[in-house]
């Protein structure tokens, strides 16, 4: 059975980067009908952040990744971790080191001078001594002197590290507490890892963590180092390229699914395939076929992706989720025709709400480049007779009767349409561009239309008079 895991650390927030990896290891034990367990490895007390758990939590939930079990926490493990620091002890696998931060400063600094790669230089390593008083020592594990650490990686292929590159390493600090290669190896055996799917720059964490495992006995899991994200002109990631809280997506606007489809494709493809439900990638997601070299952010991939969501979206939905943003139609008598339009015209959630807010709402102000080139010549006139010809019509309702009605207006005045479309945009909403009059018109209805042309005669005139 696969088994998988995610394992943030709590000292920030989730960002896009972290989330591919969840949810690489998500589709890959679900696609096998495995396990995928959560794990907040926050043995770091310093630099924990409850809230910063909590986001991680929420992102979760938000994008639907459910794990199995109730999430592990590293800080309740304690106990355990030293119990298998005490077998290593006793079993001659690991040692105290006495070594006090200026000696080891000091031999970092001889061994740079000789052009050498800074490394621990195993002085403790069999000593038998008496112990040097007022040092508190640390634990290390005993490295291999010679040889190879060989391991397969499902994504890089064989990787080969010299025993020279992997010191003596400390598996517990001078108070006791564990360090992060140990924990995270004894943690991955206990749960019953079988694949550990996790970001490239742990590549180097690997060999050590591989000391751990033989160390104790346990079995070695497959290992996929997933190549990293990278920005704007291949450079790392960063917040404005996108590597922010994974709930700022939430808050700008974009649908969960477009941001799992977005970051599937970062790294991975069938073909040439764009949009995956998650059934899709469930039925096809192999970790194997995970591309070995680094992924560039597209923002604009993400936008097309989430307005195709939008657009696919029901109409039930897209309302309950606005009124995150401030817009109720749920109850709204022309609900179907509002979001038939907007989700045909938007790309987020946030700009959807912003243009409905736009449209609902009667201008508060003009934009002022927008009403000089609207209001020249004779347009106060021309709309004043359009808003008696929206009060004098039968029953108004559709678009169509809206547009039929302007059809009739601009063929009795012999004017182009500009004439009377680009000022009656601006009594509409305030600004040139925006949805069709028609249908702005058919939504706030024959009353407010008026009310809207009525109150934007009065400013230009009041504009004239000064």
């Amino acid at each position: 059975m696969v088994v998988t895991r995610f394992a943030p650390s709590p000292t920030g927030f989730l960002h896009i980067g972290g989330l591919r990896t969840a949810l690489f290891n998500y589709l890959w034990a679900r696609r096998n009908g495995g396990v995928f367990k959560l794990r907040i490895e926050d043995t770091d007390q310093s630099r924990n952040s409850a809230e910063a758990t909590k986001a991680i939590l929420e992102a979760f939930e938000w994008v639907g990744l459910d794990y199995d079990g109730e999430p592990l926490y590293q800080s309740d493990r304690f106990d355990l971790y030293r119990s298998y620091i005490l077998k290593l002890l006793d079993e001659g696998k690991a040692y105290y080191c006495y070594m006090t931060k200026e000696e080891l400063d000091a031999l970092r600094e001889e061994q740079m001078a000789r052009k050498e790669r800074p490394r621990y230089d195993g002085r403790y390593r069999d000593f038998t001594g008496t112990p040097p008083k007022g040092v508190e020592p640390v634990v290390r594990i005993k490295a291999p002197l010679e040889g190879e650490i060989v391991f397969e990686d499902g994504i890089k292929g064989t990787i080969t590290v010299g025993a020279e590159e992997v010191d003596d390493f400390i598996i517990a600090r001078s108070d006791g507490t564990p360090t992060y290669n140990f924990v995270v190896a004894v943690d991955d055996a206990l749960m019953g890892m079988t694949d550990v799917i996790r970001g490239d720059d742990h590549l180097s964490n690997t060999p050590k963590q591989i000391v751990v495992y033989e160390a104790l006995g346990f079995d070695l899991p497959r290992f996929y180092h997933v190549p990293m994200i990278l920005g704007e002109g291949g450079r790392k990631l960063s917040k404005r390229d996108g590597a922010a809280d994974v709930m700022d997506y939430k808050r700008a606007g974009y649908l969960p699914e477009a941001l799992l489809n977005f970051l599937v494709r970062l790294g991975w493809s069938r073909g040439d395939q764009e949009i995956f439900s998650m059934e899709e990638m469930l039925e096809h997601f192999d970790p194997a076929d995970i591309n070995a070299s680094a992924s560039q952010y597209n923002p604009d991939k993400l936008l097309w992706l989430n307005a195709h969501y939008i657009k696919n979206s029901s109409n039930e939905r897209l309302a309950k989720l606005l009124e995150e943003f401030g817009v109720y139609l749920l109850s709204h008598d022309k609900r179907e025709i509002l979001l038939d339009i907007f989700k045909e015209r938007c790309k987020t959630l946030k700009e959807m709400a912003e243009q409905i807010d736009e449209v609902l709402r009667a201008p508060e102000a003009y934009d002022e480049k927008g009403f000089k080139k609207a209001m020249k010549g004779e347009a106060v006139e021309i709309l004043g007779r359009f808003a008696r010809s929206v009060a004098s019509a039968g029953e108004l309702h559709l678009p169509v009767d809206y547009h039929a009605l302007m059809e009739t207006f601009v063929a009795q005045e012999g004017i182009g349409f500009g004439k009377i479309g680009m000022p009656l945009r601006i009594a509409l909403i305030g600004r040139l561009g925006g949805p069709d009059l028609s249908d702005v018109m058919s939504i706030i209805g024959k009353e407010a239309t008026i009310e809207r042309i009525e109150r934007l005669i009065a400013f230009a005139k009041e504009r004239r008079a000064t």
